[in-house]
């Protein structure tokens, strides 16, 4: 029986091999790599391929162009708003994402270069060692929207950066170059922007490299910190999902549509 491990062909994912096992997964789609859809659920559901490929060891995730992802297009906000069943099938596939990572025994690596937003920046967070151009611009995106952070912020932020930097960031919705998320734990590396990739292929060389039964159980072991939070993240997708269907978030969608700020209702009786 082989254990050839055979990938869809994605129509937003690229992938190569750029080192032996190494498998390099590169969003493309359009200059600013945004999500559809199809490209959320593809990058959700790679993860346990890549998983019981046994020709990878090590994984790179980078973007095309100049930024890794600016988030979901305006589009898909828009239906999420609109339409109930989409709503749900968001919400199973951004839990999906984060729980395939997670489970996903094989050392990642994220190059994130440009903007990194939305679902994008949840998969270059979670990863397992995380390489930022120093001018790279990090946020999450999220309340500006009108909806709580959802997708990873509330499971992983307050590890890597610390609670009080993790609500400065999230409640505010405080970008970062890349520079400074270095600085306050958030990324593991901040490298000069034309040198992004080169450090995510020698890491994942490295990685590649090593003993890989040791590196795998090494990484499980800790992804169960991520775990011990599954309720907060649990919480912050619903919730997240549940501001979908208020007036926050279409108010917040039409503000980013004409560039202006938005105007929040400040009555509230959450």
């Amino acid at each position: 029986m082989s254990d050839d491990v055979v990938y869809p062909e994605y129509e937003n994912l690229d992938l190569d091999r750029p080192a032996p096992h190494v498998l390099r997964i590169t969003l493309n789609r359009g200059k600013m790599n945004t999500f559809d859809y199809q490209m959320h659920t593809d990058l959700s559901g790679i993860w346990p391929l890549v998983d019981a490929d046994p020709e990878v060891s090590a994984v790179i995730l980078g973007g095309q162009g100049r930024a890794f992802s600016a988030g979901g297009e305006f589009e898909m906000v828009q239906q999420i708003i609109d339409d109930y069943d989409f709503r749900c099938k968001m919400w199973k596939d951004g839990r999906r994402l984060v729980q395939n990572i997670l489970d996903c025994s094989t050392p990642i690596v994220s190059a994130i270069s440009g903007a990194a937003a939305g679902g994008g920046l949840a998969a270059a967070l979670l990863a397992d060692i995380s390489v930022a151009g120093r001018t790279a611009k990090i946020v999450d995106g999220h309340t500006t929207l009108g909806i709580a952070a959802d997708d990873h912020a509330v499971a992983i932020w307050p590890l890597l950066c610390g609670m009080a930097k993790a609500k400065y960031h999230l409640l505010l919705n405080e970008a970062l170059t890349g520079e400074d998320a270095e600085k306050i734990g958030l990324v593991s590396l901040a490298v000069d922007d034309d040198a992004v990739d080169d450090k995510a292929l020698e890491i994942a060389t490295r990685l590649a490299a090593g003993a890989p039964s040791a590196l795998r159980f090494t990484k499980q072991s800790l992804n169960n910190w991520v775990r011990s939070a599954w309720p907060s993240f649990e919480a912050s997708l619903a919730f997240g999902i549940l501001g979908f269907t208020g007036p926050e978030a279409a108010e917040g969608l039409a503000a980013l549509r004409e560039k202006r700020e938005p105007k929040f209702n400040q009555r509230s009786y959450i």
